[in-house]
């Protein structure tokens, strides 16, 4: 049975989809019906509840889930807007596994549907009930159940039309709701009027309609016998086997409209309303078993101006201020104030009960998808996707006494955006900030500014390039001094030999007869290894050996000291003459992209110096392919901003060290020129 009075508890629902398909429109439309606002914002005006932040207003795009609660006929209803670039996909990622439902928005542009597979894709695989919404359906052209055929390429779940178009005059004027057997015509920002089917309508919603029970029918036998009985199943029937197919992840469903006209949305709500599950599914989904104590999960973090804010669904049991919740891992948190969001304002709350969505105060130590409780209970830990970082750039502060604060400032990021990475390396000394892509990382870097006053300029990151030699050499390195006391003495001939790629480092020690007294071996050793860090082309040596083979001591001036520098002046001496050679990083890469764009990507890995090894279908990503090859490290960045050129913004890719080859040539000569040149 449809729930006529709505669902038992608050329902959190998602809006995901492409860039630029209007979620952010599409919640204001539903703040503005519902009356959470008073007046409707626009985006081209940055005047919108979400999207507040300078980053987002000034690229008239979402950079982070914004979260706006409301109720319509007295359900209460938590929104929240994901962000539609690819470059800020892990919020998206983060916020599903806790939502009783999602909305995925997009155009009625046939060439935009490879856009949705990311979003459908996660979305079906993980059995999250979800919609599609087919909004600016005012602008559409060409015929709607075409675009239908189009659109199902994109998902892997069956797409179920809830309603057919009403045409006039070449333009979408209204729809028919193939569930309730009604046709509206759209009133523009006010609630579509019920209009009598007419003669030229009926036939093709008949056809429609019948279509719409033959898929639902495909997951219910009774259903499939009413109808090859001939039998028209009651309308409460339909309503529920809807309710139930969508719980189980089996259809998508799929309405129309346009946000900006505030067209189809009432009807969109509805069928939130009565349709979706509540809470108790997503526990049971997470496999959180319900035990009369409150489980929250945390599905994003803030950092604030007051503080820091999880947002976070309650799953059962009740929340109240300064509650104290356990953590998975052991630890606890104790809530310092509880608040509903609508945007960037904040209404405090005494409690919350299953089902809603809030923010927590001052969660320290809790991270984001972490699940808590008020008892100490078992919790299964949340499978989270995490995006591994695509697009790297070197960072550094302009006033050096910013660095500390510089890794404080990142650490507070990451809180925030677990798709951010930050490391230090030690060898090329540099600090570099990883993401999503070039926006992604900008609007990092913006926000250091902006939030923690630093000023951080950045420039592509160094490669790690290695050296090594090609040819055996020998050498004789001899330290002598006297100043005065005892003086310093060290005297090395050493062999040098090239070894394997990926061999490393060999010392071996081949002193007979005591030429370099026993307790000298390693000190001669270290002094090899301290040259090692830079050689002659100025980069780490690898890949040779060296043996000891004879020298000589002082009885009074012998040292460890002495012996090291004999070690090194033997090394500087001789590596040059052991014909040594730049070796890069070459790395395997798999790119994963829509199959129409595999030729052009082929294209870009031999534009980049890359060996193509082959491509394949993506195992589980119906028309899309696997790119697989070796490519240079150096290479690699801004490769993704091309493949997102090529693929609307869908295209990714994932790399790990493959092995050190050679490289000789101009290439080599430029690199070498600009290390001394830094030097």
């Amino acid at each position: 049975m449809p729930r006529k009075n709505g669902g038992s508890g608050p329902r959190a629902v998602a809006l995901v989809g492409p860039y630029g398909s209007g979620k952010t429109t599409l919640l204001e439309s539903i703040l503005a019906i519902t009356g959470a606002v008073q007046r409707k914002g626009s985006v081209p005006q940055g005047n919108t509840i979400g999207d507040s932040s300078a980053e987002a207003r000034a690229r008239q795009m979402s950079v982070e889930v914004n979260c706006a609660t409301t109720k319509y006929l007295d359900d209460g209803f938590t929104f929240l807007d994901c962000p539609g670039s690819i470059e800020f996909l892990q919020d998206t990622l983060n916020v599903l596994p806790g939502v009783d439902a999602a909305v995925v928005v997009c155009e009625p542009d046939p060439n935009k549907v490879q856009m949705l597979k990311p979003f459908l894709k996660r979305l079906g695989d993980a059995g999250i009930p979800h919609f599609l919404f087919v909004n600016k359906i005012d602008k559409a052209s060409g015929n709607v159940r075409d675009l239908l055929v189009v659109l199902q390429e994109a998902s892997d779940k069956p797409l179920l039309m809830r309603q057919i178009p009403i045409m006039d005059g070449g333009a979408i004027t209204g729809f028919v709701d193939l569930a309730l057997e009604r046709a509206f015509v759209y009133r523009e920002h006010e609630e579509s009027q019920v209009v009598d089917l007419q003669d030229d309508v009926q036939s093709e919603e008949k056809q429609a309609r019948y279509r719409m029970l033959e898929k639902l029918a495909d997951f219910d036998e009774h259903l499939m016998e009413e109808l090859l009985s001939d039998i028209e199943p009651p309308r409460d029937e339909v309503f529920e086997d809807l309710s139930k197919e969508l719980a189980q992840g089996a259809v998508v469903p799929v309405l129309m409209g346009s946000a900006e006209r505030d067209n189809g949305i009432r009807r969109l709500l509805k069928a939130l309303r009565h349709e979706v599950p509540d809470a108790s599914a997503v526990a049971g989904r997470l496999g959180i078993k319900p035990n009369g104590e409150a489980i929250v999960q945390v599905l994003k973090t803030f950092n604030g101006s007051h503080g820091k804010l999880s947002l976070a669904r309650v799953l059962s049991g009740t929340v109240k201020d300064s509650a104290v919740l356990h953590r998975r891992d052991g630890g606890d948190a104790r809530v310092g104030g509880i608040f509903a969001l609508k945007g960037e304002a904040q209404t405090k709350l005494a409690e919350a009960k299953a089902g809603d969505t809030v923010a927590l105060g001052r969660l320290e130590g809790v991270a984001t998808g972490e699940t808590l409780s008020t008892a100490k209970a078992t919790l299964p830990k949340i499978a989270i996707e995490q995006l591994e970082p695509v697009y790297e750039l070197a960072i550094e502060t302009t006033d050096r006494k910013d660095e500390v604060k510089l890794t404080a400032a990142i650490h507070k990021l990451q809180e925030e955006d677990t798709s951010l990475h930050f490391r230090q390396d030690a060898e090329l000394q540099q600090m570099a900030l990883a993401g999503q892509g070039e926006i992604h990382l900008k609007v990092a870097v913006e926000r250091m500014q902006s939030k923690y006053g630093l000023k951080v300029g950045t420039h592509p990151p160094k490669i790690p390039y290695k050296e090594t030699i090609r040819k055996p050499g020998r050498q004789h390195g001899r330290h002598k001094r006297q100043s005065g006391g005892h003086g310093q003495f060290g005297d090395v001939h050493i062999e040098i030999h090239p070894l394997p790629r990926g061999s490393g480092f060999v010392f071996e020690d081949k002193i007979k007869g005591g030429v370099v007294p026993r307790q000298f071996i390693p000190s001669v050793e270290k002094g090899v290894v301290d040259y090692m860090k830079e050689g002659p082309l100025g980069f780490p040596v690898v890949d040779f050996s060296v043996a000891l083979v004879d020298g000589s001591y002082h009885t009074v001036d012998s040292s460890d000291a002495a012996f090291q520098t004999a070690a090194r002046i033997a090394m500087q001496e001789g590596m040059p003459n052991c014909s040594p050679v730049l070796l890069e990083p070459v790395m395997h890469v798999r790119i994963h992209v829509p199959n129409d764009a595999t030729s052009k990507v082929n294209q870009v890995v031999s534009g980049r110096r890359g060996q193509l090894l082959g491509y394949d279908a993506r195992d589980g990503w119906k028309g899309w392919d696997t790119v697989e090859a070796q490519m240079p490290l150096s290479e690699l960045h801004g490769l993704i901003i091309d493949l997102r050129s090529l693929t609307q913004g869908v295209g990714t890719y994932e790399m790990q060290f493959d092995h050190l080859a050679e490289l000789t040539g101009r290439l080599a000569e430029q690199v070498v020129a600009h290390r001394k040149a830094a030097a």
